[in-house]
């Protein structure tokens, strides 16, 4: 019989491993992206049918958007902010200091 390992602690082994951890990081603004998109979409209350409706395109086209497999340009993240209700605003921060491994 397999045991499955909780991803948590899954997570917390592999955060440990130097070069996961630099992998990871290197998916940051990846991941911020996929998360805002998702939220974005759950706090209109959308499906991704109904995003994908809405943007004229398919739900798998949002799925793939929400899931970080796209590079969408400007006018894909417009649309998606307009499907969703939402306005799209882009910002600058000072970067983080990287940690050390």
């Amino acid at each position: 019989m397999k045991r499955y390992i909780p991803v948590g602690e899954s997570f917390r082994r592999w955060d440990k491993e130097p070069a996961f951890r630099r992998a990871y990081d290197a998916l940051e603004d990846e991941f911020a992206l996929a998360a805002a998109l998702i939220d974005a979409r759950a706090r209109a209350g959308l499906s991704q049918q109904d995003v994908a409706a809405r943007m004229k395109t398919s739900q798998q086209a949002v799925s793939r958007l929400e899931g970080g497999r796209a590079n969408p340009s400007l006018s894909t993240l417009r649309s998606f902010a307009s499907a969703t209700g939402m306005r799209l605003t882009i910002s600058f921060e000072p970067a983080k200091r990287r940690r050390s491994a």
